[in-house]
């Protein structure tokens, strides 16, 4: 019971970083009129961990277990909504959250 504890301890502080990019996306799918997704250090003008050499390793791995088949979900959604008038205004707002979908790490929702 104890080392299932300790294991799942270290899970949560190994996936820190790709919680807090779903949590960007999570906003980002809540809110996508009006926001927009800008790099971290655009906006703090400070580089960080997550717009530094460790942010590139982790969007990699979150492109490779995940980012690539959220993206290509949302591009087929935008293609499915942008067909009628009334949805391409949410096809709009799928396509901007293909784009971080697939390089979440080091990036904040900000107003557009």
């Amino acid at each position: 019971m104890q080392r299932g504890r300790r294991a799942l301890g270290r899970t949560y502080i190994i996936g820190l970083p790709w919680a807090r990019a779903a949590f960007n996306i999570a906003v980002y799918t809540l809110l996508p009129f009006g926001s927009r997704a800008v790099r971290r250090d655009e906006v703090t003008g400070m580089s960080d961990i997550g717009t530094g050499p460790l942010g590139v390793i982790g969007n990699l791995i979150w492109f490779i277990l995940a980012g690539w088949w959220l993206a290509i979900g949302h591009l087929i959604t935008a293609i499915l909504l942008a067909v009628t008038i009334i949805g391409i205004p949410f096809a709009w707002a799928h396509l901007k959250l293909a784009g971080i979908a697939l390089w979440p790490i080091g990036k904040v929702i900000v107003p557009a």
